[in-house]
């Protein structure tokens, strides 16, 4: 593979700000911090890392494998990775508060230095691209959702979220409706952990979706609209039906937090990630589990299902990255380590062919190509 290239960017003074009440990491908020020109160079060898612990290390290390390419995406901690629909940019969000647009090719960073950063005034916990490309959703630990236009980086509308904050979004298919989840750990039902919906030509909540009895993690639509998926630190994931905005199927079998959660591109399945360590497959809109995959050593925090069905990825708190065949139910994964420290995003570039990995303190994004034969792989842990 080429040798990696890294973005090194100027560091920034930070505070420390309430934990987002995830069970990850506590956001530091940025203070007294400008942009700042990225500097380009080679990434040194990298060394060997300490085995792999049920907790990220207190200390990030060296990943065991050489990307084909990488950039440090944030000053603090990467929280977050979208890629345009289109291919064209790549989005990262940071702890300090910074969105950054990246070019692309062929998957990966196509520049040293991003095409644009957009500042929030708080850590942005996620961000999802309009269907069309022409919106970037950013959430904010302060409450807020901003519209950011991606073509010159203005800010369209900014959606407030008054008694909660935002952990994750997803757009409709048809770019009509902005779901938004989150919650407050101040109380564990009602409005503050539940799922709403916006229309995005008004930016009016249309309607919110309340069943959940702790924070709401993770969002996606299914790909024809019907199906809203929604996990939770309840333990549960939840199919909603769109247009009635009402609860479906609650699916139970997790034993802890849930973490992410993916739709199949023909919207028969669904996955669901886990603190437990597994990750398992539904059927939709059935809700029987069909498949549970053990290949982490710790929490599983962030999954990503290939564009074109056949495969997934896994990442967690043991620094490790799984590829999943969905083609074949019984072949096993294979294991990498990805990052010097806990996975805490993960996206495939949408001609499938790469995927990229954001590193929580390593402060990394980077770019893998998305075939078993391309990667250096290693037996998942529990067998996969």
């Amino acid at each position: 593979m080429p040798t990696p290239v890294t973005l090194r960017t100027a560091p920034c003074r930070s505070a420390p700000v309430r934990a987002l009440g995830l069970g990850l990491l506590a956001l530091p908020l940025q203070v007294g911090c400008s942009p700042a020109l990225a500097v380009l160079a080679q990434a040194a060898p990298q060394a060997a890392p300490p085995s792999a612990a049920h907790s990220a290390p207190s200390t990030p290390s060296a990943p065991a494998q050489t990307p084909a390419a990488s950039l440090t995406a944030s000053t603090l901690n990467v929280t977050a990775l979208a890629y345009r629909p289109d291919g064209t940019q790549l989005a990262t969000g940071g702890a300090e508060g910074t969105v950054g647009l990246w070019p692309v090719q062929g998957g990966r960073v196509a520049a040293s230095q991003a095409t644009r950063s957009l500042t929030q005034p708080a850590a942005v916990t996620a961000l999802a691209y309009s269907p069309g490309g022409d919106l970037l959703a950013a959430a904010g630990a302060d409450g807020r959702v901003r519209l950011w236009t991606t073509s010159d980086g203005r800010l369209r509308r900014t959606l407030d979220l008054a008694s909660y904050y935002a952990t994750s979004l997803a757009f409709s298919p048809d770019g009509r409706l902005l779901a938004t989840g989150g919650g407050d750990n101040t109380r564990l039902s009602g409005p503050a952990n539940s799922v709403k919906l916006w229309a995005l030509d008004t930016g009016a909540l249309r309607a919110t979706l309340q069943g959940h009895t702790d924070v709401v993690t993770a969002l996606a639509f299914s790909p024809d609209g019907t199906w809203l998926a929604s996990a939770s630190r309840d333990k549960t994931a939840r199919l909603w039906q769109v247009a009635q905005a009402r609860e479906l199927r609650t699916l139970r079998g997790h034993g802890d937090y849930l973490s992410a959660v993916a739709f199949s591109p023909d919207g028969t399945r669904l996955v669901t990630a886990s603190w437990d360590t597994t990750l398992r497959l539904w059927a939709v809109p059935g809700g029987q589990e069909l498949r549970t995959l053990r290949g982490h050593a710790g929490p599983v925090t962030a999954l990503a299902v290939a564009p074109g069905g056949a495969s997934l990825v896994s990442g967690g708190e043991d620094r490790r990255v799984v590829l999943w065949s969905l083609a074949a139910p019984g072949a096993g994964g294979c294991a990498f380590q990805a990052q010097a420290d806990s996975i805490s995003a993960l996206a495939y570039a949408p001609a499938g062919d790469v995927f990229a990995s954001g590193g929580g303190r390593d402060r990394t994004v980077r770019f893998w190509p998305a075939r078993a034969a391309a990667l250096p792989c290693e037996p998942p842990s529990g067998g996969g």
